[in-house]
C-alpha cells in the first residue's frame, strides 16, 4: 500500500468497456477501484465512452464525468496514460497519435512487462466477425444487450432488498449458451493467432466483456473484463506478474474500508 494515500500501487493497471454514457455502466465501482489503486502506465483498451448509446439519447451523470476526470488528473500527475479506442468509442480513432490531456491515443501498442515479456494491446473489434463485417447485426445485438441490463437491474435491486449479492445474469447467459461459448472461444483463438503472427509473447484486449488470462499455445491471453458485468481490471505487479482483480468481489470481501 502507498503510505500516504492508502492505495495499491502496481506497475501497470488495464481497464475496457467501461460504456460511459449508458446506464449499465459500474461507473461508481470504477471510482472505487481507482481511489485504491494506483499504477505508473494506464491503458484504457477500448469502449470507454459509448458512442453508439450516446447518438440516441443522452446519459452522462455525474459519476461519469468524474471518471473522465479522475483518468486526467493521473495524465496530469505524471502516469503514462494510453487510450486504444474500440467499437463503441471508434470516433476516437480519428485522433490516433494526438495527445489530450496527457492521454495518448492509438489503436494498438506494445508493451513491455517488468520482466520482459511483449504484449499487443488491441480492443480486439478488429477480430469479432459482427462487428468488422456486419454492423448491423452488432447493433441489433447492443440493443437486446440494453434490454437485458435493464432486466438486470431490476433483478439486482430485488436481490439487495433480500441481501443477496450483485450477479450478472447477462454474464450467466453467455457461459451458458452454446453460440456464445463458440464465439468467445473463436475471438480468444483468433487474438492469439495475431499474437503470434507478431512475435509477441501474448495480447490484452476488451471487447467482449469476459475477463480471462490464459496460455494459448504458448501465447499469454488476457481480457481484462469490462465495468458493466464483471466489474474486472488486469495488472502487472512490479516483477511483470499479471492479475485479473475482480472489484466486485472485492468490495463484497471488505464493505467497510477506511477513507483513503
Amino acid at each position: 500500500m502507498d503510505s500516504t494515500s492508502g492505495a495499491r500501487y502496481y506497475r501497470t493497471i488495464w481497464i475496457s468497456d467501461v460504456h460511459l454514457g449508458t446506464r449499465g455502466s459500474k461507473a461508481d465501482l470504477l471510482l472505487d477501484f481507482l481511489k485504491y489503486n494506483e499504477s505508473e502506465y494506464l491503458y484504457l483498451v477500448g469502449d470507454i465512452v459509448d458512442g453508439w448509446r450516446l447518438k440516441r439519447s443522452w446519459y452522462w451523470p455525474q459519476a461519469h464525468n468524474d471518471v473522465v476526470q479522475k483518468i486526467l488528473r493521473r495524465a496530469r500527475k505524471g502516469v503514462k496514460v494510453f487510450y486504444i479506442p474500440g467499437n463503441h468509442d471508434e470516433a476516437a480513432r480519428e485522433y490516433l497519435g494526438v495527445q489530450f490531456g496527457g492521454v495518448t491515443v492509438c489503436n494498438e501498442i506494445v508493451h513491455t512487462t517488468a520482466d520482459g515479456r511483449r504484449f499487443l494491446i488491441i480492443h480486439g473489434d478488429q477480430f469479432d466477425a459482427v462487428v468488422k463485417y456486419a454492423k448491423w447485426l452488432a447493433l441489433i445485438g447492443d440493443h437486446a444487450y440494453v434490454v437485458l441490463l435493464g432486466i438486470n437491474t431490476w433483478l439486482n435491486f430485488v436481490r439487495r432488498k433480500l441481501g443477496f449479492t450483485y450477479w450478472s445474469i447477462s454474464a450467466y447467459l453467455k457461459h451458458k449458451a452454446k453460440s456464445a461459448v463458440e464465439y468467445i472461444g473463436n475471438y480468444e483463438t483468433a487474438l492469439a493467432d495475431e499474437a503470434k503472427r507478431r512475435q509477441v509473447d501474448g495480447v490484452i484486449c476488451g471487447h467482449i466483456h469476459n475477463a480471462e488470462m490464459r496460455d494459448m499455445e504458448g501465447v499469454l491471453y488476457c481480457n481484462d473484463g469490462d465495468w458493466v458485468e464483471s466489474c474486472t481490471a488486469l495488472v502487472e505487479y512490479e516483477t511483470g506478474v499479471l492479475e485479473i482483480i475482480n472489484w466486485a468481489e472485492v468490495v463484497r470481501r471488505q464493505p467497510v474500508r477506511a477513507a483513503a
